[in-house]
Order: structure tokens, then sequence, then C-alpha cells
């Protein structure tokens, strides 16, 4: 476990796959107007990512109350999901677990992070880029922009 402020950022387990859902879709349901769907995210089996990738959390007093999600790939370090309860917004706690995802790759020996976002999620987009994120490309899944980043990681 890792100390943070807020408490330990700790490995979640299979057993907090539906408390997870429900976190993500709390923190992604003000996207839905501006995408016209729900973002992906929100849709996703939590039971199978969480035994197929690794999911960080951050509890509160009533659990938890942000998480990332990290797929390792051979030479990179990819961030399917960074949530945050919006109760808990903008006190730092994604800046958090980027920082962790970054200690991760460079742990893990990994030159890069990398993520994408939708288009039109441009709080987002600026948060990425203003840690060092550049976009790489950008790709159309159906009537929606997908914009691929990357950050590259120094060595330890």
């Amino acid at each position: 476990m890792f100390h943070t402020t807020w408490g330990e950022i700790r490995r979640a387990q299979a057993e907090e796959a539906e408390a997870i859902r429900a976190l993500v879709r709390r923190a992604y349901a003000k996207w839905i107007i501006s995408i016209g769907v729900e973002p992906k995210p929100m849709r996703a089996d939590y039971a199978r990512a969480l035994a197929e990738h690794e999911i960080w959390a951050i509890d509160g007093i009533h659990g938890c109350i942000a998480l990332i999600e990290l797929k390792p790939e051979p030479d990179h370090l990819l961030i399917v999901n960074v949530a945050v309860d919006p109760g808990h917004q903008g006190r730092g706690l994604g800046r958090r677990l980027l920082d962790f995802a970054e200690r991760e790759a460079q742990r893990r020996t990994l030159a890069e992070l990398r993520l994408y976002t939708n288009i039109r999620m441009s709080e987002n987009r600026a948060l990425y880029a203003s840690r060092g994120y550049r976009e790489t490309h950008q790709e159309q899944r159906g009537e929606h922009t997908i914009v691929h980043m990357a950050k590259p990681i120094p060595a330890a």
C-alpha cells in the first residue's frame, strides 16, 4: 500500500466490483449530456476488469472514493480509467492516482504511460496535458472521436 493524505492506495478486491461500478457511474454521469451516451467506463464489467486489470483505490469514511484502473502492456502502462466520486472531486485525488501510475510505470521499468479519452471530455484532456501527456493520435469509434495520449516516464 502507498500512503496518501486520504489514506492508503490499495489494490481493489474482486468482491468490490459492484461498489466500483457504482463509483464509476457517479463519477462519469456528468459526461452523458456532452457525449450523448454513457461513457465507456459506465458500461464496463468490473468483475472482469478486476480479474484482468489492476484497480487501485483510495478509501474515504464510507468506502472507495477514487480509483485508477491500470493495464500493464509489454512496453507501457495503460491507464484505462480514473474515477473520483463527485463529492471528493477537486481535492487532488485524481492527481495522486496519476502520480501513483507514474511510480508504478517506473517501478516496472516501463518507459511510457498511455491513456485515451473522448474528445468532448475537455476538462480531462486539459488535466492530462497539464500533467505532461501529449496527444499521439485520434481515432473514430462510431460517432465518437477518441483522443490517445502518452507521457514518457524517465528511468528511476
